[in-house]
């Protein structure tokens, strides 16, 4: 009784069949067309509203005792409870930059 290895197969490997297909233009699109998507989505965001809730105090400026008096205000957001997007700090300071560059 013969036994076949694992690795055995019947058909042959060709060239065609090692050589991974490029991908097609509906991938490409959907593999570069959703982040740029997403991303001209959350400049949008930045732009309208440049600030979000302050996740340290979840927008209350304060944090409360058990009995709902203040313990304390938030030291992140000074008490106001917004926090400038992480999008929005970064404009700012490409734009700092370009602006102090051309001077």
């Amino acid at each position: 009784m013969t036994h076949l290895a694992a690795t055995a197969t019947t058909t042959t490997a060709t060239l065609t069949a090692t050589i991974p297909t490029p991908p097609t233009l509906p991938g490409l699109l959907i593999a570069t067309g959703l982040p740029m998507l997403w991303l001209l989505g959350y400049a949008a965001a930045c732009a309208a509203t440049p600030f979000a809730r302050c996740p340290r105090c979840k927008g209350h400026g304060k944090t409360l005792k058990p009995n709902g008096h203040v313990k304390r205000w938030c030291r992140h957001c000074d008490g106001t409870g917004l926090r400038l997007r992480l999008g929005r700090r970064l404009f700012n300071y490409l734009r700092r930059l370009y602006r102090d560059s051309t001077r």
